[in-house]
């Protein structure tokens, strides 16, 4: 329970000082008027991919330690049973709900009750804010596929809070 507690406040910490530091634009300039970007959306882009890459090395840390009680995996289905299972178990204390595929290299991963969305489950109002509650995450998933040796792809999305869905895409080589 402490462990959970601990990974949460960590977790939010995180993504608030990296939010802190955005370059402030100044006052009258709103983004993407004349199709630029603003030093606002590049600093977000920037703390976004800060937090998917410690997320890919937790992952990779993960992938090397977890599976040392399974046996070699066999199919692609088979490592990403092991992501919702295992994996998820490990770091959030409850499996994933539901995984989907179209047996062509796409994977969706659903989770009902995400834990780093629950605290602002409670409105709408913090739809908007989800996406860098979930860039950890997303680089957790792939840094661990990495390590099981499968490249991918991975982006989250989230329609209502706390029902979060991951995308993974393996591309075929």
């Amino acid at each position: 329970m402490a462990d959970t507690v601990l990974f949460e406040f960590l977790h939010t910490e995180m993504v608030a000082e990296l939010w802190a530091h955005d370059p402030d634009p100044g006052p009258g300039v709103s983004a993407g008027l004349r199709g630029e970007e603003t030093g606002a959306t590049k600093g977000q882009k920037m703390s976004l991919s800060v937090l998917e890459g410690m997320g890919f090395r937790v992952g990779q840390a993960l992938g090397e330690r977890l599976p040392r009680e399974t046996l070699a995996f066999r199919e692609e289905l088979d490592v990403l049973k092991f992501l919702c299972k295992d994996l998820w178990v490990a770091v959030f204390q409850k499996q994933m709900d539901s995984l989907r595929t179209n047996h062509q290299g796409t994977y969706v991963l659903q989770d009902n009750s995400f834990p780093l969305l629950l605290p602002m489950a409670s409105g709408l109002q913090y739809l908007e804010e989800a996406p860098k509650f979930l860039a950890f995450t997303c680089g957790l998933l792939r840094g661990a596929l990495y390590t099981l040796g499968i490249e991918s792809v991975v982006t989250a999305s989230v329609a209502a809070l706390p029902v979060c869905k991951f995308q993974v895409v393996i591309p075929k080589s």
